[in-house]
């Protein structure tokens, strides 16, 4: 009984770890080897090495298009340019998900403070953190590193499968 009962557990924890789409199974992650092939030396840094770009001297941060910015990694909806806006800090900042369920929060006591970092649900991709000094209607800034994102402009969100997203600019 015990050696069943270990053997439960094992296949438990083993599957925890298995890495499961969403439901609907279209935002999954990559392999490693794929995930390598896919993203420069400062996505993977940034996305998979829980790295920072630098602010100011990245590709998103003073975007103003009509977009949604997506996982770089899975795809999965993740902002909007109507939630995002001009924060100071060199980074683009929202002040919402457009998904709140493609987003992960953990606790992040790295670099001497208590923060909270931001994943996406589906490929785990470090994103950035949340702070709580954002502008209404939330009050939240979500400073996000734009090494983790890929941008869908408008004109093309239909045709990339993110027809859905439309509303967000009527």
């Amino acid at each position: 009984m015990k050696i069943q009962i270990i053997i439960l557990c094992i296949m438990l924890f083993a599957l925890a770890w298995i890495e499961t789409p969403d439901a609907g199974g279209k935002y999954m992650k990559p392999s490693g080897k794929e995930i390598r092939q896919k993203l420069t030396p400062l996505q993977y840094r940034v996305t998979q090495e829980d790295g920072t770009e630098r602010a100011f001297d990245n590709e998103y941060w003073d975007n103003k298009k009509e977009v949604i910015y997506v996982d770089i990694v899975s795809g999965e909806p993740l902002f909007s340019s109507s939630d995002k806006f001009k924060s100071g800090t060199g980074w683009p900042s929202f002040t919402r998900p457009v998904e709140p369920s493609n987003i992960v929060e953990r606790e992040d006591n790295g670099l001497f403070a208590k923060r909270t970092e931001v994943r996406s649900k589906n490929a785990d991709s470090h994103l950035g953190h949340v702070f709580t000094d954002g502008p209404e209607p939330t009050g939240l800034r979500y400073c996000i590193n734009s090494a983790s994102l890929r941008f869908v402009p408008k004109d093309e969100m239909e045709k990339e499968g993110y027809a859905a997203y439309l509303k967000l600019f009527d």
